[in-house]
């Protein structure tokens, strides 16, 4: 579904990404881990359309991507839920839904919202408060319940767990195991790299702007090397 070929992008003169390649299978979650600061996040925004690339290819579902703007991938059916969340915070629950389904105002905009709503019941019931009243894990659920809302055919999740509790934290990853589960296919990058590879089918691992690892989520989960360098195990 995803392929990306010597992909390196740059913040001014600084190359952050150097001629990174990857792919993602549909119907598969791939985990990116690695140390902060490693360009995980750039990467993503570069799929994205956030962050420019200055050389490298992108191709979602065979069709070269690199040079389209954002919304563009959006419609494509690429969707991300952003490091930090960045929810719209005066704005109601409901209606940062709504704006996540802002390339899509189709007749299936109200089964997304409702299957929105299964999916994370709190959002529900609190849909008609401002999403900054929201606690950090809510405020993660709103994050990727937005991105759904644009039926993405893939899905970017940046650091989903960061900042939460233990509890939080199972409920989101479960959650995501869900999406995969019905269908979904999911690029994730999360700082908790055990947690990450353990749901995960297959997993990279960049370190300072490379790729240097990559295979079965578990047998990167089971190498030595891999459990000092990387899992702090």
């Amino acid at each position: 579904m995803l392929t990306v070929e010597g992909l390196s992008s740059a913040y001014g003169r600084i190359t952050v990404l150097h001629e990174v390649s990857l792919t993602v299978a549909q119907g598969e979650i791939v985990a990116l881990v690695g140390s902060n600061g490693a360009g995980k996040t750039t990467l993503l925004r570069t799929i994205s359309g956030v962050q420019p690339l200055t050389q490298g290819r992108i191709l979602f579902d065979g069709r070269p991507i690199e040079r389209m703007p954002a919304h563009t991938r959006v419609g494509l059916g690429i969707a991300q839920s952003p490091e930090g969340r960045q929810v719209f915070g005066p704005l109601s629950v409901e209606d940062n839904l709504r704006l996540g389904a802002f390339r899509r105002q189709d007749a299936g905009l109200a089964e997304r919202l409702a299957q929105a709503y299964a999916m994370f019941p709190i959002l529900k019931d609190k849909r008609a408060i401002p999403a900054m009243s929201l606690s950090g894990g809510q405020q993660q659920m709103l994050a990727i319940a937005r991105a759904l809302m644009a039926a993405p055919k893939l899905l970017l999740l940046d650091e989903p767990s960061l900042g939460l509790a233990p509890l939080l934290v199972d409920q989101i990853l479960n959650a995501v195991v869900s999406l995969r589960d019905q269908g979904m296919t999911i690029l994730l990058v999360e700082q908790n790299a055990s947690a990450a590879l353990a749901i995960a089918d297959r997993g990279y691992v960049l370190e300072t702007g490379k790729m240097v690892h990559q295979g079965a989520a578990q047998s990167l989960l089971a190498d030595p090397k891999m459990r000092a360098a990387y899992l702090g195990l």
